[in-house]
């Protein structure tokens, strides 16, 4: 078999096992992301993997630089990267995505044990941007809308200056007397 044909075959058995996960995504036939971990996860990453021509004799490009993992340290991404390299070294030669892609999964927590949240200055600065303007637009109150029924109604009882005719809200007093 040639490299050409293991890479087809290795495409066809990702699709069938991941069809309809959200965690993997084909970018390219020879280019895949995979993510690890549950979105809300701070300790998630995605892999980026890339099969060069000569894959799987040769070992496929693996790269965290999504920006899903911008908030991940630098020593965070190197650990993972070596453990990583690892797998590809002992499955060289065979189909490897799939163990790559469950290893990393059962992996995750000692993989990610030295994580610490990185959060940017850019980060911080955006947020409070969006958090002033979003709370002085709350404070404004919200002027009360009449509907056309409302407003008819409104018109009917004034006169044609716009005043409510003398007596309006007068109460009429009725005398009762017992016989």
């Amino acid at each position: 078999m040639t490299a050409n044909e293991d890479q087809e075959m290795e495409l066809e058995a990702l699709r069938s096992i991941y069809e309809g996960d959200e965690c993997f995504k084909e970018i390219s036939p020879v280019s895949f992301q995979f993510r690890v971990g549950e979105l809300e996860d701070s300790k998630a990453f995605i892999l980026d993997i890339t099969w060069p021509e000569t894959y799987p004799e040769t070992a496929p490009q693996i790269s965290l630089e999504a920006f899903f993992n911008n908030r991940i340290s630098a020593e965070t991404k190197q650990l993972i990267l070596a453990k990583l390299e690892e797998q590809v070294e002992a499955n060289l030669g065979a189909a490897m995505m799939y163990t790559l892609f469950e290893w990393a999964k059962e992996n995750q927590e000692t993989l990610m044990e030295n994580h610490k949240s990185i959060v940017t200055a850019v980060t911080l600065t955006s947020n409070s941007e969006v958090s002033e303007p979003a709370t002085a637009a709350k404070k404004k109150e919200k002027k009360e809308q009449l509907t056309k029924a409302q407003k008819r109604r409104m018109i009917n009882k004034t006169d044609h200056k716009g005043e409510l005719p003398r007596g309006w809200n007068w109460v009429d007093v009725i005398k009762v007397g017992v016989f």
